[in-house]
């Protein structure tokens, strides 16, 4: 829910949150979304590599939705749960899939920023790691990304 980063000219960003109650277990990312209307440029944060697919009248395609970017508003989205409840409601990684149907255009990005987190967090614990050099630089970078993300979301959306 926090993929738009600014805009230029007369962008709006409206916060909208999804009335069906099944899309609410699914977290941040199965209920609340952010509504970019108007005339402009935006700009939204992604991570990894970022692949856009046009949807046909019908079409579905199945992604995790840690993954989702943006959508236009044609495309229909329903959640579904892979495994047992108690998965879903405890978390863990793939517990919830989003089935996008079309027609429409879909954003999807292959490194959700909570996967980035845990890569970071899994090299910082590894050995090797700390006897590289490069190792406070990384982690300073980082931190200042992490940073921006969360300033930029905060003051340019309202909340």
């Amino acid at each position: 829910p926090d993929a738009f980063l600014c805009s230029v000219n007369d962008v709006k960003v409206n916060n909208i949150v999804d009335q069906r109650g099944r899309n609410v277990v699914a977290g941040a990312e199965g209920f609340l979304r952010q509504k970019l209307s108007g005339q402009g440029l935006a700009f939204i944060l992604a991570g990894g590599s970022v692949v856009q697919k046009n949807l046909e009248v019908g079409e579905v395609l199945a992604v995790d939705v840690s993954c989702i970017v943006a959508v236009t508003s044609t495309v229909n989205i329903q959640i579904k749960y892979n495994g047992p409840a108690r998965r879903t409601m405890f978390g863990g990684d793939n517990a919830v899939t989003a089935l996008l149907t079309g027609p429409g255009i879909v954003f999807i990005q292959s490194l959700p920023f909570h996967r980035l987190s845990q890569r970071i967090a899994r090299a910082v614990t590894s050995p090797n790691m700390r006897e590289n050099p490069k190792f406070f630089i990384q982690i300073a970078v980082f931190f200042f990304l992490a940073y921006v993300v969360i300033v930029s979301s905060l003051i340019l959306t309202d909340v």
